[in-house]
């Protein structure tokens, strides 16, 4: 049975590229037959990554067969995974958040979580020598998911581990950081292209606080102005959204990568609540300057409150 690697939905670049790196190990330094797989369209950095580095964009699936063997990869939510991903045969979890429970395994399995800034970085360390033999498509696609969830270091989840094996990739491959995550953060920052209920579930993550079901929106971009400029329409569009997807309000945070600050839309009196009890802002109108806050799993979620 080929095994099949995937991340979370709404896949960003460490849940596009991880899934590549991960089934290009086992399948040839384990000789394990494992297939990348896809929750769902890829974001605009993340094509980036694909195309630049040749690789095809790996199938998106919508659900897994009972018994079908699968390695999950930056994420262990059952709320960022199939429905029936319980009767999945779950092999292998390799991620960086914090443990979310829920899953359901046929017997005793590999585990791997780490606090480092990019579940690529935890892929390198489990490879150990065998790091070596990636070729030069997987290394790049190693160094994408890491300059994308580091921010080009600026996050706070960034470790000295995930900066010092960056810095070797990019040495081997022959390519200056700056540039290249410009080039990253630019086709992150298109979004022209997508409409609004696309952008308020690009890059989101259903939590519970308090009793209410957010759907947290983060949009990283160099250009926060492109989505800013449609603020009155995002805003129209979160009641739908949150309906559609069974959320009670959704959360869209606008990180700035270079002046590194976010902008949370406030539509109404709920996120105004959650703006003030949660980052300690003053409010007054229906945006909210947050500095210095870049990290959905660091800094936004653990301090939701309503």
């Amino acid at each position: 049975m080929t095994i099949q690697v995937f991340g979370h939905k709404s896949p960003d670049t460490d849940s596009t590229g991880s899934p590549i790196i991960w089934a290009w190990y086992l399948s040839e330094i384990r000789g394990q037959a494992a297939e990348p797989k896809l929750l769902g369209e890829p974001n605009t950095e993340a094509a980036f990554m694909l195309e630049r580095w040749g690789f095809d964009k790996p199938e998106i699936i919508s659900g897994v067969e009972a018994g079908q063997q699968v390695v999950i990869v930056d994420t262990n939510n059952p709320a960022e995974l199939p429905a029936a991903i319980n009767d999945a045969d779950i092999i292998q979890i390799i991620d960086h958040h914090k443990l979310t429970g829920g899953l359901e395994t046929k017997g005793p399995i590999d585990i791997t979580i780490k606090p480092l800034a990019c579940t690529a970085t935890i892929m390198h360390n489990l490879m150990g020598p065998n790091a070596a033999k990636m070729p030069e498509n997987i290394k790049g696609a190693m160094l994408s998911c890491i300059l994308s969830d580091t921010l080009e270091f600026r996050s706070p989840t960034t470790t000295e581990q995930d900066k010092k094996l960056a810095e070797e990739l990019a040495g081997e491959l022959g390519l200056s950081i700056p540039d290249y995550a410009a080039e990253m953060f630019a086709a992150k920052s298109d979004v022209s292209a997508f409409s609004e209920a696309e952008l308020l579930r690009m890059d989101s993550k259903e939590y519970e606080v308090g009793g209410k079901q957010f759907r947290v929106s983060v949009l990283e971009t160099t250009s926060p102005g492109q989505v800013l400029d449609r603020k009155d329409s995002l805003m129209a569009a979160m009641p739908g959204v949150a309906t559609e997807d069974g959320a009670d309000q959704v959360l869209l945070f606008v990180v700035d990568i270079l002046n590194e600050e976010a902008t949370l839309l406030v539509p109404n009196d709920l996120v105004k609540t959650v703006a003030e009890k949660s980052f300690g802002a003053s409010v007054s109108g229906d945006t909210v300057v947050l500095p210095g806050i870049m990290s959905r799993k660091k800094q936004i979620i653990p301090n939701l409150k309503v």
